[in-house]
């Protein structure tokens, strides 16, 4: 059996993390699947599914590395009008994070329950806020 449940995250802010570990594992207790697999994908492409520790620490280490790694004011070609859209594309930054910090993550469930390390938290990471964000749950087993 596969399961794929929305998760509907309200950015605020043009960068932004969240913990979604808590909510995964609810739609996880909710599918009534006991043993298979659950990925988590983001549907957008300045947004991004990574693991790593839950830590505000780390969450800012994290925003301070991409942000000098890819810094706003660089001269990006993504920066000049895109007929197709018929307006300027000025976020090359959050393409480049989310490449960086990838899209998706998979994790096997047992007996009903997230198999994860003690430190492994799933989070979303917004690179092109605000915005409302899809997050795909996909339950796939028995």
């Amino acid at each position: 059996m596969i399961k794929v449940v929305p998760l509907e995250i309200m950015t605020d802010k043009y960068n932004q993390y969240f913990i979604i570990t808590s909510d995964v594992k609810k739609i996880i207790a909710d599918s009534g699947i006991r043993n298979g697999m659950v990925t988590v994908e983001t549907r957008h492409t300045t947004t991004g599914i990574t693991v790593n520790e839950a830590l505000e620490c780390l969450e800012s280490d994290i925003d301070v590395f991409l942000s000098k790694l890819i810094p706003e004011d660089a001269p990006y070609a993504h920066n000049h009008m895109l007929r197709d859209y018929g307006s300027t594309g000025g976020n090359p930054t959050g393409h480049l994070k989310a490449m960086l910090v990838g899209n998706h993550c998979h994790f096997p469930i047992i007996e009903g329950q997230l198999i994860n390390g003690s430190a492994q938290d799933i989070w979303f990471c917004e690179f092109d806020g605000p915005s409302m964000r899809t997050i795909n749950v996909i339950i796939e087993g028995e």
